[in-house]
C-alpha cells in the first residue's frame, strides 16, 4: 500500500508540468492547423471567385490579395499562439504587452522607413497599382513581379537577376501589363527611298504578321503607322505600332522586325548604317557628285 501511495504522490507531482506540456503541444497543433485552414480557405475562395472564367487582370489581383492576406493572418496566428504559450508557462502577458507598446513607440521613431514600407505597400495593394505577375518599373528597377508583400516587391529581370525593392522608396509605378500594350517600332530607311513605298511594305508585313496563327491572338489591331518621326543623320525614321495583349509587345516587335528586314531586302529598300559624305566645294544645287570620305582620307 505504501508503494501505491508513493506512486500516486509522484504522479500528482508530475500532473502540473504534464498538463502544461500537453496544453502547449495542443496550442502549437491548433496554430499549425489554423495556418493550414487559412491557406486552404484562401485558395478555395480565390478558386471560387474565378469560377466561370475571369479576365487575367482580376486573376492576378486575386492572387496578390491571397498572398498578402495569408501573410497577415499567419502573423496574427503566430502572435496569438505565442501569447497563449507564455500564459501556460506562467509568464504574465500584461507587462510584455505594456513593454511592447513602449518599445513599439521607440521603434516607430527609429524605424520610420519600415513603417513607411508597410503603409506604401497597403496603398499599392488597395489602389491595385501592382499585382503578382505584372511587369513593372519601380525605383529604377524593372522586371516581372514574383512576390508582393506589404513591405517589399520582388522583381526578376530579363537576365534572371532578382531585385527586392522596399515599398517605401517607390514614388512612381510604371506598369507595362495593364489592359493592353503597344509594340512601338522605329524603322530607319535611306533618304533616297520612296516613303509611300516604304509605308506599303510595312503595312503588308503587318497584315501578314497578324494573319499568322502564332500571332493572331496576340495582336488586337492592324498596324498603325504614325509617319515620319525624325530625320536622322543617315536615315529617315518611320514610327509605327501594334496594339497587343499585355506582355506581348516585345515578342511582336521582334517578329515584325524580322519579317520587315526580309521584306525590305526583297523590295530593294535600303536600311542605312551611319556614314558620312563630304562635299568639297560643290554648289548648293548639287550638280557635282558627292566626294566620298574614303577618297578624302586616301588623298590626305
Amino acid at each position: 500500500m505504501e508503494h501505491l501511495n508513493t506512486l500516486f504522490a509522484s504522479l500528482a507531482g508530475w500532473q502540473g508540468p504534464a498538463s502544461t506540456i500537453l496544453h502547449i503541444v495542443l496550442i502549437i497543433a491548433l496554430a499549425w492547423g489554423a495556418r493550414r485552414l487559412v491557406r486552404l480557405g484562401l485558395h478555395r475562395l480565390r478558386a471560387r471567385l474565378i469560377e466561370g472564367g475571369v479576365d487575367t487582370e482580376r486573376e492576378k489581383r486575386l492572387a496578390t490579395l491571397e498572398q498578402v492576406a495569408r501573410y497577415i493572418l499567419t502573423v496574427l496566428i503566430l502572435l496569438v499562439a505565442t501569447m497563449l504559450v507564455l500564459a501556460e508557462l506562467g509568464i504574465s502577458i500584461a507587462p510584455i504587452l505594456a513593454a511592447a507598446g513602449v518599445l513599439g513607440i521607440a521603434v516607430g521613431f527609429g524605424a520610420q522607413s519600415l513603417v513607411k514600407d508597410y503603409f506604401t505597400g497597403l496603398f499599392l495593394l488597395l489602389e491595385n497599382q501592382v499585382r503578382q505577375g505584372d511587369v513593372v518599373e519601380v525605383a529604377g528597377k524593372s522586371g516581372l513581379v514574383e512576390e508582393m508583400t506589404l513591405r517589399y516587391i520582388r522583381l526578376r529581370d530579363y537576365e534572371g537577376s532578382v531585385h527586392t525593392v522596399p515599398n517605401g522608396v517607390i514614388d512612381t509605378v510604371t506598369n507595362r501589363s495593364r489592359g493592353f500594350a503597344h509594340a512601338v517600332i522605329d524603322v530607319g530607311v535611306a533618304y533616297r527611298e520612296d516613303i509611300d513605298e516604304v509605308f506599303a511594305v510595312m503595312r503588308q508585313v503587318g497584315r501578314e504578321l497578324r494573319a499568322d496563327p502564332d500571332y493572331a491572338s496576340r495582336i488586337e489591331d492592324d498596324l498603325d503607322i504614325a509617319g515620319v518621326d525624325q530625320w536622322g543623320e543617315s536615315a529617315v525614321v518611320v514610327r509605327c505600332r501594334f496594339r497587343v495583349k499585355p506582355l506581348e509587345q516585345w515578342g511582336v516587335r521582334r517578329a515584325y522586325l524580322y519579317r520587315l528586314k526580309k521584306a525590305f531586302d526583297a523590295a530593294g529598300i535600303e536600311i542605312p548604317y551611319p556614314h558620312l559624305t563630304v562635299y568639297a566645294g560643290q554648289p548648293k544645287s548639287g550638280e557635282a557628285p558627292p566626294f566620298p570620305l574614303a577618297v578624302a582620307q586616301a588623298a590626305a
